[in-house]
């Protein structure tokens, strides 16, 4: 091994090493691999619905994202009720494990505002005992300045309040792992991490480009997921193992790059009755439990 193969050797395992304390404050369970699911496949109802199916299912945690009125949380919600969302979620036995926002948080208008807006939306997070703040980024290169200096002005901010910041792919300016990675090296800072998406990848290549081509660029990067599959033409209302992503491959090789624990939240589902819902989710939760107890 030479100088420059030891370093980014080391550099990994250093990446791996402080992902996995991350992932194992979100709870004292024994598993490294923390599989939760978003509001989203309920999003026709209200988010307790959402709440009481996953926990019928058998999820202990949550990932809050949309429902029938729209967001469950956002910049405009009130600090009293994003605490009340996160006493609904633990007196179903569910821990709030990310919390998704894909909007601009008033970045739009000034880095001010930007800074203001992603702070009110950190102090939702932390109401409700949320774990992360995933973002969506922007594809606007007007704003693009604005929104990356209110992240980095709010990384500690966050970080003082036990909130990771996370960016995934999601079309536009970071559409791929090459441009997620290069965003979330330029910002610099610990609390401002890298989620995955292989179902995005292919949406917004129009079925092109491999995640299991596109995620070598994020090796030792990767902190959490949102699992999400893909069918052709543009479809990513799909339950995990159903389409066109090849999880197993992908997992293992993430796993041998350092992604070795974390964050694994299903994001999508097949569309149909709540009960046909119910069905998908508990699908994919044992699909998800069965790639990952095959690891290591």
């Amino acid at each position: 091994m030479n100088r420059r193969q030891f370093i980014s050797t080391a550099a990994k395992s250093a990446i791996g090493a402080a992902i996995c304390a991350q992932s194992n404050a979100y709870s004292a369970t024994d598993s490294n691999w923390k599989i939760g699911i978003y509001t989203r496949p309920w999003a026709k109802h209200d988010y307790r619905t959402a709440l009481d199916e996953m926990a019928e299912i058998g999820f202990k945690y949550a990932g809050i994202m949309t429902h029938k009125k729209g967001l469950v949380i956002g910049v405009k919600t009130k600090e009293r009720k994003a605490a009340r969302i996160g006493r609904e979620a633990q007196d179903r036995g569910l821990q709030i494990i990310s919390v998704y926002y894909g909007g601009n948080f008033n970045a739009d208008r000034s880095k001010k505002a930007g800074i203001n807006g992603l702070k009110k939306l950190i102090d939702n997070v932390a109401a409700c005992d949320g774990k992360n703040l995933l973002l969506g980024g922007t594809s606007n290169r007007k704003v693009y300045n604005n929104y990356y200096k209110a992240v980095r002005e709010t990384c500690d901010y966050a970080a003082n309040q036990g909130v990771v910041i996370s960016l995934k792919p999601h079309g536009g300016l970071n559409a791929t792992g090459p441009q997620c990675r290069k965003t979330v090296e330029t910002i610099g800072h610990p609390n401002f991490q890298l989620w995955y998406d292989p179902g995005n990848i292919y949406y917004y290549s129009d079925g092109e480009l491999d995640p299991l081509v596109d995620v070598v660029s994020v090796e030792g990067a990767i902190s959490g997921m949102c699992v999400k599959d893909y069918k052709h033409p543009k479809e990513v209302m799909v339950t995990p193992g159903k389409g066109k992503v090849d999880f197993p491959a992908l997992f293992k090789k993430l796993y041998s790059r350092g992604f070795t624990c974390g964050p694994l939240v299903i994001e999508c589902l097949d569309d149909g009755s709540i009960s046909q819902t119910k069905k998908e989710a508990l699908s994919a939760k044992n699909f998800l439990e069965e790639i990952t107890g095959k690891l290591g």
